[in-house]
């Protein structure tokens, strides 16, 4: 694999929200870069902040502090309406609970993201994309009509098949068995390798973790580079 230019650089990015008891710091100074097709594993505690980056580097969350480029992009300034072209150019997310539309079929749910982008083809394309994990047999089914590990490919057919550059996956495998889960990682490290996509996995799995190029460790809003042993 050759890594390139960076895809994702945080540069002492800090993000304070306000609560019924005052502004929270939830990141404090962070700062690491991710090359174009790089794999980084994201571990530590729960509530170490580890979900709240994903949200900077989509740009759903802005950093209240620092600087955040992804995908070629200062992420500072920039209103709604920019980042929302933004993600949908670019970033492909992919959660712990599926997120897909309950009253659409795995084709219209993949076809979203196409239809967000102009695409005329989106169906065709969204077809191609549920073929790519398995499931050109289950296009018209409803996510009630799928089993877990079946919503799950939706979700990374859905986040890759409009031409992703940046996949951001916040504990795909915590709703699977172990066994489904195992199978579901396989396919989305496949798809990112062949697509060259940069993958940031949020992960409380440290063998998971492993798998990445390189893993990076949150604690209490700070990052350190974890150990691969």
């Amino acid at each position: 694999m050759v890594l390139m230019t960076p895809a994702i650089t945080f540069q002492n990015v800090f993000l304070t929200l306000n609560s019924h008891a005052g502004p929270v710091e939830i990141l404090k100074g962070i700062s690491f870069e991710a090359k174009t097709g790089q794999a980084i594993g994201i571990i530590g505690p729960s509530g170490s902040g580890k979900t709240s980056l994903l949200m900077v580097a989509s740009g759903l969350e802005a950093a209240t502090g620092g600087h955040v480029m992804a995908a070629g992009l200062d992420l500072g300034g920039k209103s709604e309406a920019e980042l929302a072209r933004f993600r949908r150019d670019n970033i492909g997310i992919i959660f712990q609970s599926f997120h897909l539309i309950p009253t659409m079929t795995a084709l219209e749910n993949v076809s979203v993201p196409l239809e967000f982008k102009g695409a005329r083809d989106a169906s065709a394309r969204a077809a191609d994309g549920l073929k790519r994990v398995g499931l050109g047999h289950r296009l018209e089914h409803y996510p009630s009509q799928l089993s877990g590990g079946e919503q799950q490919r939706v979700a990374i057919a859905r986040a890759m098949t409009a031409g992703a550059k940046i996949l951001l996956a916040d504990e795909p495998t915590g709703n699977l068995d172990q066994e489904t889960g195992s199978s579901i990682i396989d396919l989305l490290f496949e798809l990112k390798d062949k697509d060259q996509a940069t993958l940031l996995l949020v992960t409380h799995d440290r063998a998971l973790a492993k798998r990445c190029d390189r893993i990076i460790e949150v604690r209490d809003g700070k990052v350190s580079e974890g150990k691969r042993k």
